[in-house]
């Protein structure tokens, strides 16, 4: 696909809730891009083994798994405006955690109840809560496309981040500073980002919270996690996210960076560059989403887009030098997020308007539990020379098992904009 048909997919426009939820999103991204990069390097710094890294990240998973949960399922009850500063304020005490002590069972509750990203992706309530709001501000005939504007905006405030807390704790370590101290300026930074979070939701108006007049359908016990009608699908995709989310904990941003310092010693700066540039691949993959998916169907841009892009992940730590292991990785991420909007997008299509917080979210979770016991298990095989590529492995295979699953399950089952159907239709469909 040519630069110009891409560019022709401009933003729609958005609603003044639209811009503000773009704004949390780069904002908040632009805060998980630098801690990722650092906080490796910081709990390494601060006497932490590799191994201990890897638990101290699957602890950080497993607590968002329940934050999520229980966030995302009352968001459409109890106020999704409410539950978005509720995240804010997990983000910013973990922050301060993580910045004042160096205790590992401090660190292990913080990690476990506040909201850190490993690896400079969504964690959290956040992207279910924002998913279901920007659902309900703007046209179905315009999710994919705004989705995929979405993620690009959230790709390339990564990419930034990764670039600034890099480069920033290069910086003071040049000008004098300890290694500690210099990652710890940018935890720092991550707490100040989530108090302006905190203070950007508080703008947010009534608009983007549930209307059940607009659903179609009286009102029902939502017996589990706030679904009803779309339970079956939901659950159905929860599995499989899983099984890529997995995958993907083998080989999460923090993973990478540890594997990058242990192979090639790559330094934080170099390691900042790396991930920017891979950060703003992977934003511009997502956003040639929205022009294949108009051709060939969101399920199809998932899977066929997804394939190759494990393909040479699996190739990375095979390279016999760090360019062409850079060159591969960054190849890899110029077609690896094409997936992200086309999945998001694809979930809100077929649930009901009052299931959409609850179904991004147990998707969400689903994402966060799969990824949760990886990094343990890659930690431990980095530490090893003779294994330390394993993880790469590991993950591209697990992922190329969700894809074939996943086109195999529902490349039937067509949202409503592609097949002509009510939601309703869609969800006795899966049923």
């Amino acid at each position: 696909m040519s630069s110009e048909s891409i560019l022709k997919k401009k933003l729609p426009s958005l609603p003044r809730d639209g811009h503000i939820l773009f704004a949390t999103r780069i904002i908040r991204l632009f805060a998980y891009g630098s801690m990722s990069v650092v906080l490796a390097l910081y709990l390494v710094s601060g006497g932490f083994t590799k191994q201990e890294v890897g638990r101290l990240i699957s602890f950080t998973l497993l607590g968002d798994v329940l934050v999520t949960l229980f966030i995302s399922t009352t968001a459409d009850r109890l106020g999704r405006r409410r539950m978005l500063l509720a995240g804010a304020g997990l983000m910013i005490l973990a922050g301060l955690v993580f910045a004042f002590t160096r205790n590992p069972i401090l660190l292990i509750i913080a990690a476990f109840i506040g909201i850190v990203s490993p690896n400079g992706n969504e964690i959290g309530p956040f992207l279910s809560l924002e998913q279901a709001s920007l659902t309900d501000v703007i046209p179905a005939s315009s999710r994919t496309q705004v989705f995929a504007w979405y993620n690009l905006a959230g790709s390339f405030a990564t990419a930034l981040g990764a670039l600034a807390g890099g480069n920033l704790a290069n910086a003071l370590q040049r000008a004098g500073w300890s290694d500690w101290a210099s990652y710890r300026v940018v935890i720092f930074a991550y707490a100040a980002m989530g108090l302006v979070l905190a203070i950007l939701f508080l703008f947010v108006s009534p608009q983007v919270e549930v209307k059940t007049q607009d659903s179609g359908v009286q009102q029902v016990k939502k017996p589990m996690f706030g679904l009803h009608k779309s339970k079956a699908v939901v659950f159905r995709l929860a599995g499989l996210f899983s099984i890529d989310a997995f995958g993907g904990g083998f080989v999460g941003q923090s993973i990478m960076i540890l594997w990058f310092a242990a192979r090639w010693h790559a330094d934080s700066a170099m390691l900042g560059n790396i991930f920017f540039w891979a950060n703003l691949l992977a934003g511009i993959s997502a956003l040639s989403a929205s022009w294949v998916a108009d051709k060939i169907g969101l399920i199809k841009t998932m899977v066929f887009t997804h394939l190759p892009s494990n393909i040479l992940l699996m190739l990375v730590p095979l390279m016999p030098s760090l360019p062409l292991a850079i060159i591969v990785l960054l190849l890899r991420f110029s077609i690896s997020q094409m997936d992200v909007p086309t999945r998001q997008s694809y979930t809100m299509a077929v649930v009901d308007p009052d299931e959409r917080s609850a179904a991004a979210g147990v998707t969400s979770i689903a994402r966060s539990i799969g990824a949760s016991i990886s990094p343990t298990l890659a930690g431990m095989l980095i530490a090893n020379p003779l294994l330390m590529g394993v993880p790469f492995l590991i993950g591209g295979g697990l992922k190329i098992i969700y894809d074939l699953t996943l086109y195999r399950m529902f490349v039937t089952i067509k949202p409503p904009e592609e097949a002509g159907q009510t939601e309703t239709s869609v969800n006795k469909a899966v049923q």
